[in-house]
């Protein structure tokens, strides 16, 4: 599981995220939800190490991730949003390379290889150089490097940005295809992608966790769309201006 507990980030007199606290169950799919510039990358860059906090604490497994961050580290698989390839790599020699970094035991690499390479469906990419894939592969190799190391704790930061509606379709399968073996947090601004893959949903606005809530407690009738709007109208009222950006994507959303 990942328990985030009064998590904040300043940069000097900027506070990017503030007091972001919140829970994702073992198994659990945790949709990260908020507009661009909101505090979902910063949240999770120090999740997952790449990032110190100002304060506050993060636990993954068990693991204190500032105080046994190497313990804690080994424990995640990572996704940023432009996933970490080396271009010049084929795709087998770079998860091959991965596999070794992760500390898969040198016996065990060639099978978590062939593994991933399954599970992504990346057969018949796995000899061409990572340079030359097409975005949606390149998402998908991605995805293989996260996993590569089997680990229980999975998180993914805009894995369906800038795919085609195909590409969008089979990313999300493969998501969703992970679910109950391992505690993933989704971060993303796209509510369909929550309302299709996630158990819960926690929303952001301005570096604020606004709503943390369980995708079935949705009252009958309600959806996702409705209960991200009245959230944020609900913070508009107390003084927090909703982001012009965050009603238009919600439109899209409808579209």
């Amino acid at each position: 599981m990942i328990e985030v507990k009064n998590l904040n980030k300043s940069y000097g007199d900027f506070v990017a995220i503030r007091d972001v606290t919140f829970i994702a169950e073992q198994g659990q799919i945790l949709g990260f939800l908020g507009p661009n510039g909101a505090g979902k990358t910063t949240t999770m860059r120090i999740i997952t190490g790449f990032m110190p906090a100002t304060s506050g604490t993060v636990v993954i497994d068990g693991l204190d991730s500032f105080r046994q961050s190497l313990e804690a580290r080994s424990r995640i698989g990572y996704l940023p949003e432009n996933p970490p390839l080396y271009n010049e790599l084929r795709v087998r020699s770079y998860l091959r390379f991965v596999a070794k970094l992760r500390g898969v035991a040198k016996p065990q690499v060639e099978a978590a290889v062939d593994h991933m390479i399954e599970v992504c469906g990346l057969s018949t990419m796995a000899h061409r150089i990572c340079g030359q894939l097409s975005k949606g592969f390149r998402q998908r190799v991605g995805l293989a490097q996260a996993l590569i190391h089997n680990p229980p704790v999975l998180v993914l930061d805009e894995p369906t940005i800038g795919l085609d509606p195909r590409q969008i379709h089979e990313i999300r399968e493969l998501i969703r295809g992970l679910a109950g073996k391992r505690t993933i947090v989704l971060s993303t601004h796209i509510l369909p992608e929550v309302s299709q893959i996630c158990d819960k949903v926690v929303i952001i606005n301005e570096g604020r966790v606004v709503l943390e809530e369980q995708l079935s407690a949705m009252p009958a009738g309600t959806s996702l769309e409705d209960l991200f709007l009245s959230t944020i109208a609900k913070e508009h009222h107390e003084g927090i201006e909703a982001p012009e950006e965050l009603l238009e994507e919600v439109g899209a959303g409808h579209g």
